[in-house]
């Protein structure tokens, strides 16, 4: 039985992923903050372990017996102070590489993620080879592209890792994308760039799961290089929306807007929030504009060929699962 660690695993993306593990029959054992879930993981059959991945010396023990490692702990959020985000994604990072590094563990799989090249710009067929974003305009961006320098200098002192690159994950369980949109719908009203005409480009929870798990077992040729992962079906924002609104039978609330006045809210609200509200998040920050206001899509040729990746549940089969689950 091959022993195997999730870091985030008590997270949207590592506890799927654990589950699934755990019903090939894997040996599991999930990192997380979650105690709730950590204890209905533990009910189910996995191990659990409360442990932080800022800290070294509780990684390093934990990493001590495992073969595979798959990293998808991170702190991803349109708000959020810089050195949170650094601390998790890039001294965490450093610290399951150094633990990977000095148990030489059989595998490394690590979750990075698309906003690597976001640059608030329309880009469309990304490959992995292409330009990550030079001037990264929020610290999630930042934070995970020195994630990725610091996975590249484990590569180079012989750490036997493959990386993915997933775009906009959703499904049931999520509490990021959709449900923000939502929200945002019952109150100020949905932003509407351009009429809604960016191309988006996202990915069902149960394909990221299917390509982290052929990361498992890809051959070793592909140790070192990073896999562009989504559904393969780039579709139009306000589309995406009006299928979402009717699958749920309800109005979507939408705010028409240019882009450089809701540029100038945005960048004001941040103001706001960030020296008088500190404790809040704001409705709109210049990252969640971004990402409504311009297209980006994905080429995912490399990991079909390579890893032999195909999207197994499409857009609409994982629009009808999450409405069906309705946990929003």
């Amino acid at each position: 039985m091959k022993k195997v660690l999730v870091t985030g695993g008590t997270g949207f993306l590592g506890q799927k992923l654990a589950l699934k593990l755990h019903s090939l029959g894997q040996d599991v054992t999930v990192l997380g903050r979650n105690l709730i879930i950590g204890d209905r993981l533990q009910q189910l059959g996995l191990k659990f372990l409360p442990v932080d991945i800022t800290n070294f010396d509780k990684i390093l023990s934990a990493i001590s017996e495992q073969e595979d490692v798959f990293h998808c702990a991170a702190l991803s959020s349109p708000w959020g102070r810089e050195k949170d985000f650094y601390l998790t994604n890039v001294i965490g990072t450093r610290n399951i590489i150094q633990s990977c590094l000095t148990h030489q563990i059989r595998r490394l799989i690590y979750v990075s993620t698309s906003a690597v090249y976001f640059d608030l710009s329309h880009r469309f067929n990304i490959k992995e080879t292409d330009n990550l974003a030079a001037y990264p305009i929020h610290p999630y961006i930042k934070t995970k592209q020195l994630a990725e320098q610091e996975i590249n200098r484990g590569f180079q002192q012989g750490l036997p890792v493959i990386s993915i690159r997933p775009r906009g994950i959703f499904g049931p369980g999520d509490r990021v994308i959709f449900p923000r949109l939502l929200k945002v719908s019952e109150t100020t009203g949905i932003p509407l760039i351009n009429g809604g005409k960016a191309i988006i480009d996202m990915t069902y929870i149960d394909n990221v799961v299917d390509g982290l798990l052929l990361c498992q077992t890809a051959p070793d040729q592909v140790l070192g290089e990073y896999f562009n992962i989504s559904n393969g079906e780039p579709t139009e924002l306000f589309d995406l929306l009006q299928r979402l609104s009717k699958k749920l039978n309800i109005s979507l609330n939408f705010k028409p807007l240019s882009y450089p006045i809701a540029y100038t809210l945005s960048t004001a609200m941040e103001w706001i929030y960030k020296y008088l509200l500190t404790d809040q998040e704001p409705p709109l920050t210049r990252y969640t504009l971004g990402l409504l206001a311009f297209s980006q899509t994905l080429d995912i040729t490399s990991a079909r060929i390579k890893l032999g990746y195909e999207p197994r549940i499409s857009m609409e089969q994982g629009l009808d699962e999450f409405v069906r689950c309705g946990r929003f």
